[in-house]
């Protein structure tokens, strides 16, 4: 006849088990490393603060400038077929009148102007971006309790965190695979070119990813609408703006490089994600930084193709 629950060995062999359970899970609790209650400025595994001159090493022709409103408007950003038709319509004399001049100047396409970023701290969770072009300044927000307001603006509300393997205690996020190291697509996920950095950057030294010390993850919503570039082409309300600031390896002849990677995702205007990378390189003091307003040069005149009359 069979004791219930089995055999006094089999009994204590399975006590053994759960004691030793018991004693693996209370061990690791206490592993854990306590949270880190230090400040966002505490915390930086980099220093971003100083002013950066944008160095305009790709995308010539539509930063400098305003495109022309021909064929090449949308080139190289995947507009859907109503992102496309608002481009077509777009209108500075039309904005100028309404009082929109700095739709080209919003969180989406700022970045991509010409000029300075003088960055800060605001206080302790709060860094504070500066632009010259179009008098614009940018908060970002990395303490957790500070909520959007209620009205849109120009550039909406961004929320930061720390990412990567220099940011401290704990398991720091290692940050977003597409954008912390080179090569193609189809290779690693990443876009750009086959170098280690992304398209018009200066790539990191060696074999180094280009968060090695760790970067700065932003996400940005609760924006008015504006324009990617300044002829017009659109990214709605509804987009959401993902950006990483790197500060890159210093440079052998001792330049320092900040490399902000953005990601615009909008359902309205664009068929996929639209990637830029844009360099910045520190400067020495902030005596440059001359701020100016929202204000877009006409387009260039669109080129008539030349006729060639054939000889008789």
């Amino acid at each position: 006849m069979k004791r219930e629950g089995g055999t006094p060995r089999l009994r204590r062999a399975l006590s053994g088990v759960l004691s030793l359970a018991s004693v693996a899970l209370h061990v690791s609790a206490y592993a854990q490393p306590p949270p880190d209650t230090r400040s966002a400025r505490e915390r930086a595994p980099i220093d971003l603060t100083g002013q950066w001159v944008a160095v305009v090493d790709e995308d010539w022709r539509w930063r400098m400038v305003t495109p022309p409103k021909d064929a090449s408007a949308t080139a190289s950003i995947p507009v859907n077929g109503e992102g496309r038709k608002a481009a077509q319509s777009w209108d500075l004399e039309a904005d100028n009148k309404a009082g929109l001049q700095c739709k080209a100047f919003g969180v989406g396409g700022l970045t991509r102007q010409p000029g300075r970023i003088r960055i800060s701290w605001q206080d302790d969770n709060t860094l504070k971006l500066e632009f010259d072009a179009g008098t614009q300044t940018r908060i970002l927000n990395f303490d957790r309790s500070a909520q959007p307001p209620a009205e849109k603006t120009w550039q909406g509300f961004s929320r930061a965190d720390w990412e990567g393997p220099g940011v401290g205690r704990g398991a720091a996020p290692v940050g977003d695979s597409r954008v912390t190291g080179g090569g193609l697509p189809g290779a690693s996920g990443v876009p750009g070119g086959g170098g280690q950095g992304l398209r018009g950057g200066p790539p990191p030294r060696g074999q180094a990813r280009i968060n090695t010390g760790g970067d700065i993850k932003v996400v940005t919503t609760n924006f008015r609408e504006g324009y990617l570039r300044k002829n017009g082409v659109p990214y709605s309300e509804q987009a959401t703006i993902t950006e990483y600031f790197h500060r890159l390896p210093t440079h052998p002849n001792g330049d320092n490089w900040l490399q902000v990677i953005t990601i615009v995702e909008d359902p309205r205007y664009l068929s996929q994600p639209y990637y830029t990378s844009t360099n910045f390189r520190l400067e020495a003091n902030d005596a440059a930084f001359k701020p100016t307003p929202c204000q877009t040069a006409p387009p260039l005149p669109v080129k008539q193709p030349t006729r060639t009359i054939p000889l008789q």
